[in-house]
């Protein structure tokens, strides 16, 4: 598009949201995942989050944005971006179709941060087992081989499931399908914790989990309604369903735990608001409160089905629900986007909307990035494991991976 105008009031609203998405990181995930692991383990998952941010951050900048978002075919970009060439703070990305723009500079920031929240998510599926050195390498790999290709494929105009017609507004396939099948293989390369199913293993801090959902909650609103890349009536749509679907998330989960055993946890109530963000990523830009609501609550009873009934059964020692929460979620919420969507439950998708048709589109992506995250992911562990250990032995292991990898402790008292 020519004669772009980068616009003031869109820019600021785009640097506002890349913070927010950063801050659900740092330190949202890292108290989040924090509290849910035992003490001896909180400063290596707290490390881990914050190493892998720091290299996909470079990783982003050296050829990942290039390979999701600058020219290419279907499959994945070109390296025309390498090293951010061309990107000083003039060159436009057009928002919207009136000639309006923000600058690239800070739209390929505003994906960094999506980047490096998707391979850190991963890192919940393996603590208290996997080393430092080995997940920060899985992390570049990661981005190179499975990331930027998904984002390209989704986002680009030349991508496979853009042209497909399939809705992924703010990351259902990019961000929680990935992160939630690549977590899955790396239970299946990294094995279970020591003692998993025959020692306890709780939460050794709910409060921090509750502040880090919390963190993630308010950031989420710069992913979702960020999304919309404007500060328009889109971000606002955005806006309001990240509101009500983690609130109907809430009170689904809590409320079949109620049901259950009577007493509904705090723990509960934040994986429930986890699973309907999930949910409502991909369709917060197409859906109305109504549909967003249900897909809030649908996402926190399948996953609250998948991890209390299921999870063990597997003997499935995905550590804090990686793919029980961000893979099923997302599933459900990319899948549900097609209903979110009916005009009859208040969507955007028009009065000619073809369910049927959407709904096979949505299958399509889901089918696409399970099997690209699968096999690509499964690829960057062989490659790690050819080079390095996966992890420490039994000993290092029961003292705890603080001391084992960092050499410290989060409690000295």
């Amino acid at each position: 598009m020519t004669n772009l105008i980068i616009d003031s009031g869109d820019t600021a609203w785009m640097l506002s949201s890349t913070l927010l998405v950063l801050m659900m990181l740092l330190p949202g995930l890292a108290l989040f995942y924090g509290g849910l692991v035992r003490s001896k383990n909180l400063l290596s998952v707290m490390s881990q989050v914050l190493g892998v941010t720091a290299v996909v951050i470079l990783t982003w900048v050296g050829w990942g944005y290039s390979l999701a978002f600058s020219g290419g075919g279907a499959i994945v970009g070109d390296w025309a971006r390498a090293g951010f060439a061309g990107l000083d703070g003039s060159t436009a990305w057009a928002v919207g179709s009136n000639g309006k723009a923000i600058p690239e500079l800070l739209f390929a920031a505003f994906q960094m941060t999506f980047a490096a929240i998707t391979a850190a998510l991963v890192v919940g599926a393996t603590v208290e087992r996997l080393r430092f050195g080995a997940m920060l390498a899985f992390a570049i790999l990661f981005v190179t081989v499975v990331y930027a290709p998904i984002a390209h494929m989704v986002w680009a105009s030349d991508g496979l499931i853009f042209k497909l017609g399939a809705i992924d507004f703010a990351g259902g396939t990019v961000v929680h399908i990935n992160a939630g099948i690549a977590g899955l293989v790396a239970t299946a390369f990294v094995g279970r914790r020591t003692g998993f199913l025959k020692e306890a293993m709780p939460p050794h801090n709910l409060a921090l989990v509750l502040v880090g959902m919390g963190l993630l909650w308010v950031g989420w609103f710069g992913f979702n309604a960020g999304s919309a890349l404007e500060a328009s009536g889109l971000a606002a749509v955005a806006m309001v369903n990240t509101l009500v679907a983690p609130a109907a998330g809430v009170l689904a989960w809590m409320g079949i735990e109620a049901a259950r055993s009577g007493k509904p946890s705090l723990l509960g109530g934040a994986s429930g608001a986890i699973a309907g963000l999930v949910a409502v990523t991909p369709a917060a830009g197409v859906s109305g409160p109504l549909g967003s609501i249900l897909l809030g609550a649908a996402a926190a009873l399948a996953c609250y089905a998948f991890i209390a009934r299921w999870k063990h059964r597997l003997g499935l020692d995905d550590s804090l629900d990686v793919f029980g929460i961000h893979g099923l979620g997302g599933i459900v919420g990319s899948l549900g986007t097609a209903v979110a969507a009916l005009p009859i439950l208040g969507g955007h998708g028009g009065v000619d909307y073809g369910f049927a048709a959407q709904l096979g589109k949505q299958a399509a992506a889901v089918a696409l990035a399970i099997g690209w995250s699968g096999v690509g992911s499964a690829l960057c562990f062989l490659l790690v494991r050819s080079v390095m250990k996966l992890r420490h032995g039994e000993e290092a292991e029961r003292e705890g991976l603080d001391l084992s990898d960092h050499g410290e402790r989060a409690y000295n008292a």
